[in-house]
């Protein structure tokens, strides 16, 4: 078997929809989903042996490339080491101390094993503390599939078509309220009639599950202030911009304490990670120390926990961010050239080595902006530029990263690519 079509047909058979992701599926542009072989740098090959120059990087975690070397050995010396204990290693305590010298408001930390496990505990961990019960989370941003995070969420559910996933019980619903990403004047409206209920405000300081949308100035300051008043705990969800933009935080960058963090894809290398991390006399509520349970057989995986510690490490020692940035740079005024020459109904998002090229003409700052896309050009454009070699994720709602594989003449070629594949886009907007 040789082929993807032949592969993603045996997969139906015995996989929901043939992928063990809904977002690895073309859905939202059409097609059989690739199946890939192999991957290194910043290059993926597929099963037909066909080379692709990957800007979807295992969607946010692969900061340095496939199969980094470094962390190829820190994996494999682990690995011989033994792969599970579920009993404490040293390693998870020097990862722990890691993150917490590289992360200010994160002064104690519990590893488990995805992102989406990291906001779980986050939820439980807020209203446990708090003793309040309803949540503050914003229209687009994506927590993972915990029931009280499908509510208004994005990502993969906006690649499919839907809103809010089935099996959730309303009465969930009923305690999660909602407003418009980068939008104060709801958040405030709601927490002066909710205020005293709500136990957590939860968000993507850098939102990256709509497509990348940027908070605007004052806005992640005004949530703080906002769960300040009201007695909220602030949750940054940053698996995404965690470690993305520089060897810390987006929330420390820009000068935001939240009082709990969860953290996720870079910070495991490659490997299946997620944590937790906050205020100390927030965290000693989970136990054993506290009475907010939480347990993980997983949790502090050693293989994991190497091939994280390995990345972090050669992150702070190379600081590819500069680079990384004048790459992201280099790609969004080439971008911005050719909606210049041809006004096209086309617009970037950027911040750093993250992007989207959203399908619209006017900025996007919120779900509302992103859920006006032509997702007709965008798929079109999807499937043109993977004719030029270049894999992009296939949703329009979703972030492209640029690794430190990506050379300039990566980017150079990226954007000879997408004028091609642009040269037929209508104007105007949709």
């Amino acid at each position: 078997m040789t082929d993807s079509t032949s592969w993603f047909s045996r997969g139906c058979r015995v996989i929901p929809g043939g992928v063990n992701s809904p977002v690895r599926s073309f859905n939202s542009v059409g097609g059989v989903p690739l199946v890939v072989k192999s991957g290194h740098g910043c290059m993926i090959r597929t099963v037909e042996q066909t080379e692709l120059v990957d800007y979807c990087g295992s969607w946010g975690p692969l900061i340095l490339g496939h199969a980094h070397p470094e962390v190829v050995d820190a994996v494999r010396t682990a690995a011989a080491g033994g792969m599970t204990f579920g009993i404490h290693t040293a390693a998870e305590v020097e990862f722990a101390e890691l993150i917490c010298r590289l992360v200010p408001s994160i002064e104690k930390i519990r590893l488990v094993s995805s992102g989406t496990e990291a906001v779980m505990t986050a939820l439980r961990l807020v209203r446990g503390v708090t003793g309040r019960r309803r949540l503050l989370k914003f229209d687009g941003c994506y927590h993972g599939h915990t029931d009280a995070m499908l509510v208004a969420a994005g990502s993969g559910l906006l690649t499919g078509g839907i809103n809010a996933s089935a099996g959730v019980p309303s009465g969930i619903a009923d305690d999660v309220f909602v407003a418009p990403y980068n939008d104060l004047n709801a958040v405030n409206a709601i927490v002066d009639a909710h205020g005293s209920e709500l136990a957590g405000i939860i968000v993507e300081p850098v939102a990256g599950n709509m497509g990348l949308v940027l908070p605007e100035p004052g806005f992640l300051a005004g949530l703080r202030s906002a769960a300040d008043r009201c007695g909220a705990l602030l949750i940054f969800d940053e698996v995404i911009s965690g470690f993305r933009l520089a060897p810390t935080t987006y929330g420390a960058l820009c000068g935001i304490r939240p009082d709990l963090t969860t953290l996720g894809k870079i910070i495991g290398g490659g490997m299946p990670i997620g944590a937790v991390g906050g205020r100390a006399d927030v965290m000693d509520a989970l136990a054993p120390s506290g009475k907010v349970y939480q347990a993980g057989t997983l949790s502090g995986n050693p293989v994991a926990v190497a091939a994280g510690r390995t990345t972090l490490e050669i992150l702070q020692r190379d600081n590819p961010y500069p680079e990384l940035d004048a790459r992201g740079r280099c790609l969004e005024a080439g971008i911005r050239s050719i909606i210049d020459k041809r006004g096209v109904a086309l617009g970037i998002n950027r911040l750093g080595g993250m992007f989207t090229l959203f399908f619209r003409q006017g900025p996007v700052r919120n779900l509302a902006d992103a859920k006006t896309c032509d997702t007709r050009a965008h798929a079109a454009f999807f499937h043109a530029m993977l004719k030029q070699g270049i894999y992009l994720p296939p949703s329009q709602f979703e972030t492209a990263f640029i690794s430190t594989a990506h050379s300039k003449q990566h980017v150079e070629a990226f954007i000879a690519a997408a004028a091609d594949c642009l040269a037929g886009t209508p104007h105007g907007g949709t």
